[in-house]
């Protein structure tokens, strides 16, 4: 009944935006020229050829077109000549602007929306985000139902207007669009629950640092490194959307993990904003969060406060964080370089690396391992040697710093969590107990 709208790999598009004050993303010349650029990546995403792209300055917004009809005119007929088969517009358009613009220019158009959705639907993998995707592309295609039936006559008779073929289709459409929407959400109501048992199995054995940034930062590659492993790896953005979750750490206790979450975008539509949040629920329950920027991306300070922005809704801006400048290898002049330095000095405890360089990598790994370690509270023990399940708890599920030897048994110097520590039993052979480390740099 319903057909995945699919843009065709290897087309050519023309890309249209806007300047407008008041228009949020495209409110100066500066963000409209931003937003054009992050628009080119995604439409490289999906394997289509970006060609001229147009920028209309006006006062307000064309309520049947968005862009005026003189310039659409103008742009249409160099989108032709140019080969383009369809025109990607910078912004989110209703049914009947998009039927206004079809009619007028005589071109396919798509929509920054719409673009986004076919990239997440092609990268999602695990039935979580496809389901949440789902979800998205059906909210989105439901107040654009009445463009799809344009081509049934409605049949109008007898005395004042009876509904035809059209109006009838399009009203079982609208329900079925409904009931799979409802479908689905009571899907992912089950997936998150299964998700939510399995978070806290995991918290209760591990600690975590969660990887977020905008989109093509370099977060994959960064788990790579960082824990020796080989997660997909693609100069594109939403290379990955699906959480994954890596050992950083086997050796200490508990094991330390690092989640690589999805990527962040700037004028993100309405319709994947909840879908973004579901996705980082990952980063609401780790222990710190690790902030990986593109140093070597024109528009990194403005990437940084989209992820600062995203933080904050998601009520976790308070979280302890720090912020790993990527790419420094793409780094060319010496103005570049600069930047860099005056980067790290405004934010505490950064990192300029590049993941090709091992000893940056290193560095990085050890900072983030005594971040942890430095969180644990430190326990004096003396162990009878008779209590061998005891000598094993401790040895097994705490982190020895010294074992010395007496008389009435071993005493052991440890650290671990609390959470972890509590439940051992240990409590009546403990000697002393220190907070956390004095050396902790956060």
């Amino acid at each position: 009944m319903l057909e995945k709208f699919s843009i065709p790999t290897e087309s050519k598009a023309t890309l249209v935006s806007i300047v407008c004050p008041g228009f949020k993303g495209h409110s100066t010349l500066d963000e409209t020229e931003k937003s054009l650029d992050e628009l080119r990546e995604l439409l490289r995403t999906l394997g289509v050829v970006p060609q001229e792209q147009f920028i209309q300055h006006r006062k307000k917004l064309e309520a049947a077109t968005v862009i005026g009809t003189g310039k659409l005119e103008d742009i249409a007929k160099k989108a032709k000549e140019d080969g383009s088969l369809f025109l990607a517009l910078d912004f989110e358009i209703t049914a009947s602007q998009a039927k206004n613009l079809k009619k007028m220019t005589g071109m396919e158009v798509v929509d920054r929306c719409s673009i986004i959705l076919e990239i997440f639907a092609k990268h999602a993998h695990t039935k979580e985000a496809k389901t949440q995707i789902e979800i998205s592309r059906l909210e989105y295609m439901l107040p654009r139902l009445t463009a799809l039936w344009t081509h049934f006559t409605r049949i109008r008779g007898g005395i004042g207007h009876r509904t035809g073929e059209g109006e009838q289709q399009l009203e079982l459409d609208r329900r079925y669009v409904r009931e799979r929407i409802r479908h689905y959400k009571k899907q992912l109501e089950s997936v998150v629950i299964s998700r939510e048992e399995q978070r806290k199995r995991r918290t209760q054995n591990v600690i975590s640092a969660a990887i977020v940034g905008y989109t093509n930062a370099g977060k994959s590659s960064l788990l790579n490194r960082l824990c020796k492993v080989d997660i997909l790896e693609e100069d594109k953005l939403f290379s990955t959307l699906d959480s994954t979750c890596r050992t950083l750490n086997p050796d200490s206790k508990p094991p330390m993990v690092l989640v690589d979450t999805v990527g962040l975008l700037s004028n993100l539509p309405t319709q994947l904003i909840s879908g973004f949040k579901s996705t980082l629920e990952s980063a609401e329950f780790a222990d710190l969060l690790v902030i990986v920027c593109d140093i070597s991306d024109k528009n990194h300070d403005r990437h940084l406060n989209v992820v600062y922005e995203f933080l904050n809704e998601l009520g976790i801006g308070d979280k302890e964080k720090f912020v790993v400048f990527n790419k420094s290898d793409r780094l060319l002049t010496m103005e570049e370089k600069l930047n860099a330095k005056l980067m790290l000095r405004t934010h505490p405890h950064s990192f300029l690396v590049s993941t090709f360089d091992d000893q940056d990598m290193i560095k990085l790994r050890e900072y983030i391992i005594d971040f942890f370690l430095s969180k644990q509270k430190h326990y004096e023990l003396l162990v009878p040697y008779a209590d061998g399940e005891a000598h094993s708890q401790v040895t097994s599920k705490t982190n020895v710093i010294s074992r010395t030897e007496s008389e009435s048994g071993i005493i052991y110097k440890v650290r671990a969590p609390e959470f972890i520590f509590l439940p051992l039993g240990l409590n009546k052979y403990l000697i002393s107990t220190s907070s956390t480390s004095p050396t902790s740099t956060f």
